[in-house]
């Protein structure tokens, strides 16, 4: 007779699996992929270095389900977005502003998904990410074609794909570990929210129509700057 799992084993296998994953995610977030060492991820969790090689076969498969499990949460935040009824221009640059402002949230853990130094299987699960990102700009842009809001002359396949190129390359010099210029306090949430503001901006002018896009950010960013 074939041995079957009981419900308590299911149960604790899959605690112990969510529990490596919340372990890796936690030192990613501090120190990004070199602090992620599996030795590092079973003290974290709690477990035998043994254990965490069950369920993750080597660090690369690891970190690959910590990009997938971290990033496909970005994108169902895009796709509600681009599923919203607001006009073509407000969900594009409702787009933009979440996800710069999400990364800017965590910045060490957005720099390991986005951009840091890493194995060929991460960069390839980066491809998976952005694509997957891509087609949800690619909705909206689409969309605002169809409206009249965006230019009709573009393939909507490549302005998603430099729209988004464009805000994840606008976000290494802000996430990148060497960066200072955003700390902590209520100064780094308003240099956040400009940020954001000013990325979505271009995004959204690169695909409309002439005078089709006003962001309503642009004249309190205009007048914060000059006061600072």
């Amino acid at each position: 007779m074939a041995y079957r799992k009981t419900d308590s084993v299911e149960a604790r296998l899959a605690d112990n699996r969510m529990r490596i994953l919340e372990a890796a995610r936690s030192l990613v977030s501090e120190g990004g992929w070199p602090e992620a060492q599996v030795s590092h991820v079973a003290a974290a969790a709690g477990l035998a270095t043994g254990t965490v090689y069950r369920y993750f076969p080597s660090k690369a498969d690891l970190f690959v389900e910590v990009l997938s499990t971290v990033s496909q949460r970005e994108v169902d935040v895009l796709k509600a977005i681009a599923n919203g009824s607001e006009p073509e221009g407000q969900r594009l640059h409702a787009a933009v502003n979440a996800f710069v402002s999400r990364a800017m949230r965590n910045r060490r853990l957005a720099y390991a998904l986005i951009a840091e130094p890493c194995d060929p299987e991460i960069d390839q699960a980066r491809l998976v990410y952005r694509h997957a990102i891509s087609k949800q700009i690619m909705r909206i842009v689409r969309d605002g074609q169809e409206s009249g809001a965006f230019r009709a002359d573009l393939d909507a396949n490549v302005a998603a794909t430099v729209i988004v190129g464009g805000f994840m390359e606008g976000l290494i010099g802000p996430l990148s570990p060497l960066n200072a210029e955003f700390g902590a306090g209520p100064e780094n949430a308003e240099a956040v929210r400009h940020l954001a503001g000013d990325i979505a901006d271009i995004c959204c002018a690169a695909v409309a129509t002439r005078g089709g896009w006003v962001s309503s950010l642009r004249p309190r960013a205009t007048t914060a700057r000059r006061q600072a």
